[in-house]
């Protein structure tokens, strides 16, 4: 049996894809999938063995030049590619009009969410096959849950297994080796809000350096490159990493013994590896965006106005905040509920509970949902953390 993916972006909604091909390919003996996704993260899919072939697309850049896109030649290769083989069925597992669209170039019975559960409901009427799956799950069991009515057989029970296999993954030669373990500490994002104060990562780096660990810290782009140098000043141990490809980002996840992220993409890579990632949410919720897997803590902030899911902060602090706080480098507030000491106790603990053998298997086997442990204000009066299991809404 043949089966085309259709899941283009982004980073971490591919990488909650990869546990339902898992459940499949255990369900169905030699069922093969082929994949739809964004030239950006087109490697990732290569990491599964489940997958042979990969389709890139560029649909965040075609939009933006649809003349060009046209002109060139690249939108009817692709349309061509995906005609191109007879599939048994194909799944839209993004659930938007924009991946809905390419179904209409595929030879294959196509499966969707229905319109009660796509994030997009008219993308619903592109598909031959229709399948409610509730929302208030996780993304990844959600996925889970349309690719077991698709293909027809009973959803596993427990939690799934990413199924990456680290071996697939190329180092890229201009990561240095690593003679000793190390922490990787995940800085960049998107979203200004979303961004822990540089002077907290200064610190946490400083007592982790204390603690006699080596740090790597990765980048993206120039302003994430300065960030890093400014982290790295004059500390021992710590390296700023050649600018790396997304395969080299993985391999260097893969080889840590923990992370430290703020809410991006690469934290959900780290879950994916069974890494033990502390992850950092002050605007956003991990309810929405956290990752899933073994040996993952999330810490959320308790602030007036946390989550506010908003790309620019606009909270303004009262006289007793201003007095508490430095309002310029503890932007945005909110992560003052997150100070440095919070974070390497937590990192800690976990590095403790990954090393006693407590934690899941690092394939994600078996592996339960992560944790997410609202910080509160450390002041009198003030309710304590709690914790409780994570569901991603988004994926509506």
């Amino acid at each position: 049996m043949r089966v085309l993916i259709i899941k283009t972006s982004s980073l971490g909604d591919v990488i909650h894809t990869l546990p339902a091909l898992t459940d499949a390919a255990r369900a169905i003996p030699g069922i093969r999938f082929d994949w739809v996704v964004e030239e950006a993260f087109a490697e990732i899919p290569t990491w599964h063995p489940a997958v042979d072939r990969v389709i890139p697309v560029a649909i965040r850049r075609w939009r933006k030049a649809p003349v060009a896109a046209l002109l060139s030649g690249e939108w009817r290769r692709c349309t061509r590619a995906l005609g191109a083989t007879r599939y048994d069925a194909t799944i839209d597992a993004q659930g938007l009009l924009k991946s809905a669209f390419l179904t209409r170039y595929v030879h294959a019975p196509t499966h969707g969410l229905d319109r009660g559960c796509a994030r997009e409901p008219l993308a619903s009427r592109f598909y031959t096959h229709r399948h409610a799956v509730p929302p208030g799950q996780h993304a990844v069991e959600r996925v889970r849950g349309l690719f077991a009515k698709a293909l027809g057989y009973a959803l596993p029970a427990g939690p799934g297994d990413y199924g990456l296999d680290p071996a697939r993954v190329p180092a890229d030669p201009a990561a240095p080796a690593a003679a000793a373990p190390y922490l990787l500490f995940l800085h960049g994002t998107t979203w200004a809000t979303k961004h822990w104060p540089e002077r907290y990562w200064r610190q946490l780096i400083e007592r982790a350096v204390a603690g006699g660990w080596n740090i790597h810290l990765p980048w993206g782009n120039a302003a994430e490159l300065a960030r890093a140098v400014r982290l790295a000043a004059g500390l021992p141990g710590v390296t700023v990493l050649p600018r790396l490809k997304l395969a080299g980002l993985a391999a260097e996840i893969a080889g840590a013994s923990a992370c430290v992220a703020v809410d991006t993409g690469l934290g959900h890579l780290a879950a994916a590896f069974g890494v033990p990632t502390v992850s950092l949410f002050g605007p956003t919720d991990p309810g929405y965006t956290g990752a899933w897997g073994a040996n993952q803590l999330h810490l959320a902030s308790n602030f007036h106005c946390a989550p506010c899911l908003q790309r620019r902060c606009s909270y303004q602090p009262d006289a007793a905040e201003r007095a508490r706080f430095d309002i310029v480098a503890e932007q945005p507030l909110c992560f003052t509920r997150l100070g440095p000491q919070r974070v390497w106790d937590a990192l800690n603990g976990l590095l403790a509970a990954a090393t006693a053998g407590s934690a899941a298997p690092a394939n994600g086997a078996n592996c339960p949902a992560a944790d997410t442990v609202f910080a509160a204000d450390p002041l009198p009066g003030t309710h304590p953390p709690v914790a409780r299991a994570v569901f991603d809404r988004k994926a509506r």
